[in-house]
């Protein structure tokens, strides 16, 4: 920076820390190294991080920042892999919203919950647990870092995902600040004397928030419908011979509308996800089980099967479905896990134990150890989201793309794992996930446990590996698009901007300029600014 730029950033330091307190300003490099840099890549080093605790103030402070010329980032768990809150400038604020974490109001009569955007999927869990309440879909994998505003900013999905859909379908409001530090309401909050409790009174303004990484407003608090917590719970898992068998059947249940969790682990990644995903703890994951069964008797019983199952549940060279099912009786749930089981046997699967998906259930938020491999490798995933029509297509096509790069992703140790998802009855997640070896950036060292890490060392800066990385996550952001694919996580990596039908693309570059005039929300995100 110049000379004019160190004074222009000292200036906003001040006013930042008169706003906020001296100890949420964060000016220290290695921490700023920290802030600019997601699962993926490193962008431009911030000026400057801060950490909020009082949604007014962090309104003032987004004004203040906007006003003195610099960009804004709001970062929640950091579990984006697209560049999603990499900074492309260095006169840049990143705002980690992990202090706004209160849970402001539980409404058992009227069934909704109303969150500060850096509360974690587990903190909502762990409050409605005893309540016997649950939001019908209850978070991701990284659950226990991940936060609800960056699940509402970037697609988050996974735990009751096939039935209930994604977080963005289970929310009923918004608080979310805009560029000049003005702060709007959406759903019935926005109404004078009316409760959070509905969203669609009127345009759907929520809407326009979700999905939009950032690149629309600050989202500072949230409130999702609730539901009871089903009060049977069942699982079941089989393997097939091949990814055209198991695709189908995977759409087949999708359609049947049986299950809350159905996805499938491809032979590359089961054991990769046995052990990052945390599965195989024993003691842990079994404690987990006996106490999440409807009675003692029965979690002893179940808990009993997943030890002798053990590791020995999966063939070689299979892919194996796992699917969830709940509902409020046992007959219920007999009946939906009956149906699955008729849907995997026309399709030529072999049913096996049901460890994976049991496991998940009981421990749902596991530390995110899973941010490196099991030997210390990087991992970069992308994901479509076609009808269930094209689903075969989108895998074919993915297949022959990979199959072009094998002689070289073989020279250089890059390899690939697949994860399919069911999302409600209507999409098919068709995710690709590219793993190397390479230096780490700053969360993969600060995040995984200690005794996950202490087996592997880090392995040495692979530029040429990186550099193939880039080139195939690139052609596969393009091949998604021939399809017409939806994506999470769209961060800076997906060509979303570029993609729109031009009157679409014109509606969303205004409403981009009545919240954020000069572009400083999240430059380069959606392909805006």
């Amino acid at each position: 920076m110049n000379a004019d730029s160190h004074g222009r950033n000292d200036r906003l330091i001040d006013s930042l820390t008169e706003i906020l307190g001296p100890e949420a300003v964060i000016t220290d490099i290695k921490e700023r190294e920290f802030y600019s840099a997601d699962v993926y890549a490193a962008g431009a080093t911030c000026a400057a991080a801060i950490r909020p605790t009082d949604k007014a103030a962090l309104a003032r402070a987004v004004g203040a920042t906007t006003k003195a010329g610099y960009a804004v980032i709001a970062r929640g768990g950091g579990m984006s892999y697209t560049r999603g809150y990499a900074p492309q400038r260095e006169d840049t604020v990143v705002i980690d919203l992990g202090a706004l974490n209160k849970i402001v109001e539980i409404s058992e009569s009227d069934m909704y919950i109303t969150v500060e955007a850096g509360v974690t999927w587990k903190q909502i869990y762990d409050a409605l647990k005893p309540k016997g309440l649950r939001v019908p879909f209850f978070g991701t994998f990284s659950g226990m870092r991940a936060t609800i505003g960056g699940g509402l900013s970037q697609g988050a999905l996974f735990m009751g995902t096939a039935r209930y859909g994604q977080a963005a379908d289970n929310v009923l409001g918004l608080e979310v600040v805009l560029a000049d530090g003005s702060v709007v309401k959406t759903g019935q909050a926005s109404l004078r004397n009316a409760k959070p409790f509905y969203r669609t009174y009127g345009p759907d303004l929520t809407g326009l928030f979700i999905h939009d990484g950032g690149a629309l407003g600050i989202k500072t608090q949230a409130t999702f419908k609730l539901m009871q917590t089903p009060a049977e719970t069942d699982y079941v898992s089989f393997v097939f011979p091949g990814v055209e068998l198991v695709a189908s059947a995977l759409s087949d249940v999708a359609r049947s509308g049986a299950a809350e969790d159905a996805y499938v682990f491809d032979p590359e990644s089961t054991e990769k996800n046995l052990v990052s995903l945390g599965i195989v703890q024993d003691v842990k994951t079994l404690a987990g089980v006996i106490t999440g069964q409807s009675s003692l008797r029965k979690g002893i019983v179940e808990g009993a099967k997943l030890v002798r199952a053990g590791r020995s549940f999966t063939k070689e060279n299979t892919f194996s479905l796992h699917v969830v099912c709940a509902a409020r009786s046992r007959a219920a749930v007999e009946a939906d896990i009956a149906a699955i089981r008729k849907i995997a046997a026309q399709h030529g699967g072999e049913e096996i134990p049901n460890s994976i998906p049991k496991s998940v259930r009981a421990i749902p938020f596991k530390p995110v150890n899973g941010v490196l491999g099991t030997n210390g490798d990087r991992w970069a995933a992308l994901n479509a989201k076609v009808p269930h029509s094209q689903s075969h297509k989108i895998i074919e096509a993915g297949e022959k793309l990979f199959a072009s790069y094998k002689e070289r992703m073989d020279a250089l140790g890059v390899t690939t794992s697949r994860l399919l998802i069911a999302i409600d009855t209507f999409a098919f997640s068709y995710e690709p996930v590219l793993h190397w070896y390479d230096s780490w950036l700053p969360v993969h060292a600060r995040t995984p446990e200690a005794d996950y890490m202490k087996n592997f060392k880090e392995p040495a800066a692979n530029p040429e590996a990186a550099a193939l990385v880039e080139e195939i996550r690139q052609k596969l952001t393009e091949l998604f698009a021939e399809f017409g694919a939806s994506s999470n996580q769209i961060g800076k990596t997906y060509p979303y901007l570029k993609n729109l039908d031009a009157n679409t693309a014109r509606l969303l570059k205004a409403i981009k300029a009545h919240t954020d005039p000069d572009g400083q929300f999240n430059p380069g995100v959606l392909g805006l600014g």
